[in-house]
C-alpha cells in the first residue's frame, strides 16, 4: 500500500480530497489577489477537479499530484480568458509616446508620412556606405541578395525567373519608404533619420530611372512619384471575373473535338543556390 492510502483517515473516504480543496482554495485567492473575490466559475472549475481526488482518496501520490496539476491548468486558461468580468489588473495604458512609436505605416495616398527631405546626392553617400555591400554598387544585388533597379518588362517576358525590383514589380513608393524606415538598416532597424529614409528612397528611384539626379524626395512632392507596376495590382476581383465559369455545370462529356497540348510546365524553377 502506499504511504499517501496508509495516511488517508479511515472512515473518511473524502478527507484527502477536503484537505487538498482548503490549501488549493487559500493558494488561489492568493494568485488571484487579495483585493478581490475569486470569480466563481473559477473556483467551481478549481473544486471539480478536486472533487475527483476526493473520490480517489486511496490513490497514489502521483495521481494526485496530476489531478492538482490539472485543476491549476484550468485556472490559467480561466484567468486569461477574454470573458473575464472582472479587470485582471495587468499592465497599464499604453502612452501615447508608446504609439507613436509603433504607428509609424505609411499608406500609398501619403498618410502617415513624417516631415523631411533627402537627395539623391544624400542617398548615395549612404546607399554606399551601409546598403552597397549587400545589393550592390548599383542596387543589382550580391548574392542572395535580391536587386533594388532592373528587370523592366521581366514579369512578363522571364516568365519562372522575373526580376522583381522597385521598377519592375513594386506598385506603391510608400512600399518602399515604408519598409526601409521600419525593417533597415539590417540588423540596426529604425536607426535611419527620416531625412536619410527620404535620401534612400530618392536615390533608390534614381536607380531604377524614375528621377533624375538633382531630385529631391519631400513629404509635399511624394504622391507625385508614380512607379511603372502600379497598374499591375488591383483588387481581388475571382468573385467577378472567375467564380462565374467555376460555377457552371461541368461537362462530363464530348467536351472537345480534339485533344492535345496547349502548355508545358516550368522547370528549373528553384534556383540551384
Amino acid at each position: 500500500m502506499s504511504r499517501s492510502a496508509e495516511r488517508a483517515p479511515r472512515g473518511r473516504p473524502g478527507a484527502w480530497g477536503r484537505a487538498w480543496g482548503r490549501a488549493w482554495g487559500r493558494s488561489v485567492r492568493r494568485a488571484w489577489g487579495r483585493r478581490r473575490a475569486v470569480p466563481g466559475r473559477v473556483l467551481r472549475q478549481v473544486h471539480g477537479c478536486l472533487r475527483v481526488a476526493s473520490a480517489a482518496s486511496a490513490a497514489s501520490a502521483a495521481r494526485v499530484a496530476a489531478i492538482a496539476a490539472a485543476a491549476l491548468t484550468a485556472l490559467a486558461i480561466l484567468s486569461a480568458t477574454p470573458a473575464a468580468s472582472e479587470p485582471l489588473g495587468l499592465g497599464r495604458p499604453a502612452t501615447p509616446a508608446e504609439i507613436a512609436a509603433w504607428d509609424i505605416d505609411v499608406r500609398p495616398d501619403g498618410q502617415g508620412l513624417p516631415p523631411g527631405a533627402g537627395s539623391v546626392a544624400e542617398g548615395e553617400a549612404l546607399f554606399n556606405e551601409v546598403c552597397a555591400a549587400c545589393h550592390g554598387d548599383f542596387g543589382e544585388g550580391l548574392g542572395l541578395y535580391p536587386a533594388l533597379a532592373g528587370g523592366e518588362g521581366t514579369l512578363t517576358t522571364e516568365i519562372g525567373r522575373p526580376v522583381k525590383s522597385i521598377g519592375s514589380f513594386v506598385p506603391y513608393l510608400s512600399t518602399i519608404f515604408d519598409f526601409v524606415r521600419r525593417a533597415k538598416p539590417f540588423g540596426d532597424a529604425q536607426s535611419y533619420s527620416d531625412d536619410e529614409v527620404y535620401a534612400l528612397v530618392a536615390y533608390l528611384l534614381y536607380l531604377n530611372d524614375l528621377v533624375d539626379e538633382d531630385f529631391t524626395l519631400s513629404r509635399e512632392n511624394f504622391t507625385a512619384i508614380r512607379l511603372p507596376n502600379e497598374a499591375g495590382f488591383f483588387p481581388d476581383d475571382r468573385a467577378r471575373s472567375e467564380l462565374p465559369a467555376f460555377s457552371a455545370p461541368p461537362c462530363m462529356a464530348d467536351c472537345r473535338e480534339e485533344v492535345g497540348v496547349v502548355s508545358r510546365g516550368i522547370s528549373e524553377v528553384t534556383p540551384e543556390n
